[in-house]
C-alpha cells in the first residue's frame, strides 16, 4: 500500500500536495529532535533557540490539523473513497509524526527540572549513545520511507527496537542509582522520551513493510508474516 500512496504522492491529485506537507512535518520533527538533544545534554539554551522549538512544534500541529481538514474534503467528493486506504495510512503516520513533536520539546524542557549537568559517568555515556543511535535511525527514515526501502527498513526497525529496549533497561539502573533526585528526574525523562521518539520513528517505518491494519506491529513474526503475505 506504500507505493501506492507514494506515487499518489508524487502525481498531480490532491493528495500529493498532502505527502509534500508530510515531508515537512518529518523534516522539522527531525531538526527539532537534534535540537531538544543539543540542549538536553548542553544545559540551558539561548531564548532564540528555546523560541524555535516551539515554534517549529506549532507549525508542525498546525500542518496536522491542515492535513486531517484536507483529508477529510478530500473525501467527501464523490468519486474519492478508493483513496480511503491511503488515507487512513496518512492520518496515522502524521499524528506519530506529530507526537515526535511533542515528544522532542518535552526534551527540550527536561533542564527545567535539574538546571545542572549531566552526570559524566557509564549511564549517561549510554543515554548519548542511545540519542545517536535515534539521530541516525530518524535521519534515514525519510529517504527509506521515500523509496519504500523494506530491507532498510527492517534494518532500522531492529536497531529502534533494540535502542527502546536499552532505555528501559537504563531506567531501572537509574531506579538503583545514588542520583539526587533532581539528576534522577532528569536522566530518567531522558530515556523515556527518546524512548517515545525511536518508537513513533519505528511506527513510521513499520509503514514500509506492514500492511495498513498491522501498522504500528513490527515484531519478528509480524513481519516475517508480512513478507510472506507480500
Amino acid at each position: 500500500m506504500l507505493r501506492e500512496l507514494l506515487s499518489i504522492f508524487r502525481s498531480d491529485q490532491p493528495l500529493s500536495t498532502m505527502g509534500k506537507q508530510f515531508g515537512t512535518m518529518l523534516n522539522l520533527t527531525y531538526d527539532m529532535t537534534l535540537t531538544a538533544g543539543d540542549m538536553y545534554f548542553g544545559g540551558e539554551a539561548s531564548p532564540d533557540v528555546r523560541t524555535r522549538i516551539y515554534e517549529a512544534d506549532v507549525q508542525v500541529n498546525m500542518m496536522e490539523r491542515t492535513i486531517r481538514k484536507e483529508v477529510i474534503a478530500h473525501l467527501s467528493v464523490r468519486g474519492n473513497t478508493a483513496s480511503l486506504p491511503y488515507c487512513l495510512l496518512l492520518m496515522s503516520l502524521v499524528k506519530d509524526v506529530e507526537r515526535i513533536g511533542d515528544y522532542a520539546k518535552n526534551l527540550s524542557e527536561v533542564h527545567e527540572y535539574d538546571p545542572g549537568s549531566l552526570p559524566d559517568d557509564e549511564i549517561v555515556a549510554e543515554l548519548r549513545e542511545v540519542r545517536s543511535g535515534v539521530e541516525s535511525a530518524f535521519a534515514s527514515t525519510a529517504d527509506v520511507f521515500n523509496r519504500s526501502d523494506r530491507e532498510r527498513a527492517l534494518a532500522l526497525i531492529k536497531l529502534g527496537r533494540d535502542l527502546t529496549h536499552r532505555c528501559d533497561l537504563l531506567v531501572k539502573r537509574i531506579a538503583a542509582s545514588d542520583y539526587r533526585a533532581g539528576t534522577t528526574a532528569a536522566t530518567v525523562l531522558g530515556a523515556r522520551y527518546y524512548k517515545r521518539i525511536a518508537a513513533h520513528v519505528l511506527n513510521v517505518l513499520s509503514s514500509v513493510v506492514m500492511p495498513l491494519h498491522k501498522l504500528d506491529y513490527y515484531d519478528e513474526s509480524e513481519i516475517a508474516q508480512a513478507d510472506i503475505e507480500e
